[in-house]
């Protein structure tokens, strides 16, 4: 008996390994591009931010409010947050396999 239970947790650490290293690459590439695309999306939210500002002070209040908007959702604290978040719950997913299948 202890002999098959031994097998069925072995092959289910087998089964898991390829998973959990799937997961572990697909959670290292994207906070790679979120690293890179956080840099590249600060500095163009850091200009649409500023011709906001000059809209709303010179041509449209309304106009200037919504480029201002943009500025923050493409902010390192907007979307690119929200993106890190989501890959951050695949990690956890991750460690809960790992936990799980390896103890």
């Amino acid at each position: 008996m202890r002999a098959v239970l031994f097998i069925l947790k072995l092959g289910l650490k087998i089964l898991a390994v390829p998973v959990v290293l799937a997961l572990m690459l697909f959670t290292w590439v994207c906070f790679g591009l979120l690293y890179v695309s956080s840099f590249i999306f600060g500095l163009a939210s850091t200009v649409v931010a500023l011709l906001g500002i000059a809209v709303l002070v010179t041509y449209s209040p309304q106009n200037g409010v919504i480029l201002l908007v943009i500025a923050f959702l493409v902010s390192p604290v907007g979307l690119p947050m929200a993106a890190a978040w989501l890959v951050s719950k695949v990690q956890d997913l991750r460690f809960a396999i790992q936990d799980a299948v390896y103890g």
